[in-house]
């Protein structure tokens, strides 16, 4: 029988992933175990303390979605910031926008950064070989209150991971207060909020938080197969747009067509009917 990597994240409810051939890596850096490995149906795996971070088979409905839908809008973004990420699949769709600058890649732990180098080229080789690219191994936390950081980036996106081990200090409402210091006027701040299924008390948390900082807050969904229980939920905040407005969407549409885009999930479509909430879900935006 092929082995299989068992993921427990969520309470009651388990899932398997039947593993390819051997471990391709099993180690703990100086804040997580990295394990690596290649599955059956779900193409190449990172898992961070046995908890699913990315599968080559559906990163693009996640990076995607956190880097596309707010820069389109946006429509001149030029600095990014990318808080975790260290597999480089949002850095490498950022990169695709050929007016962005510069993209800052902080992430607490360069083992995974230099594991994913080696590992997940399939979809970070690109990002590596660009000049743009800036990867500073340190706490997204410190480094977002560093004087030069205070309203640097039109977008930052915080690819936390679940608020465990190193990841704790990712949450919270310091941790807003920062990324709002940090964002130009007209960025946005987009995060990832958990599969409302099985997290619902994430979203009304991130969202009531978001709005005791930020003048515009809000929610968006996408579907990431490998990130078990249906809908994951995207939040978003700014100091002043708002996202997914009827403008908003016909000029990221345009700005789609000019671009070119290459891409396995996002399309304008998906744009507008992110926005739309099952019932279950907008119940538990406050």
């Amino acid at each position: 029988m092929p082995k299989a990597f068992q993921e427990r994240l969520h309470k009651g409810y388990a899932q398997s992933i039947e593993v390819s051939g051997a471990l391709l890596v099993d180690e703990k850096s100086a804040f997580q175990r990295i394990k690596i490995f290649d599955s059956v149906a779900n193409g190449r795996v990172l898992t961070l303390d046995d908890i699913v971070q990315i599968t080559t088979r559906d990163e693009s409905a996640y990076a995607e979605m956190l880097t596309h839908l707010p820069m389109l809008e946006h429509g001149a973004v030029e600095r990014v910031m990318i808080v975790g990420g260290g597999d480089l699949s949002i850095a490498d769709e950022a990169l695709k926008h050929k007016g962005v600058k510069e993209v800052v890649l902080v992430d607490i732990d360069g083992r995974v950064v230099e594991l994913c180098k080696a590992y997940f080229a399939e979809i970070n080789a690109r990002a590596f070989k660009d000049r743009r690219l800036k990867i500073e191994i340190a706490e997204a936390f410190e480094y977002l209150g560093r004087p030069d950081s205070k309203g640097r980036f039109d977008l930052i996106v915080a690819d936390r991971p679940d608020p465990v081990g190193p990841g704790k200090a990712l949450f919270g409402e310091t941790f807003y207060d920062r990324v709002k210091r940090a964002l130009k006027p007209g960025g946005f701040a987009t995060f990832q909020t958990g599969v409302p299924f099985y997290q619902p008390w994430d979203i009304t948390e991130a969202l009531n938080e978001l709005a005791g900082f930020f003048p515009q807050s809000g929610l968006y969904l996408t579907v990431v197969p490998t990130y078990i229980g249906g809908f994951m939920a995207l939040s978003w905040a700014s100091k002043g747009k708002r996202l997914g407005t009827p403008s908003g969407i016909r000029r990221a549409t345009a700005a789609y067509k000019r671009s070119k885009l290459k891409t396995d999930y996002y399309n304008p479509a998906i744009h507008a009917a992110a926005f739309a909430l099952p019932e279950w879900i907008a119940k538990l935006v406050p």
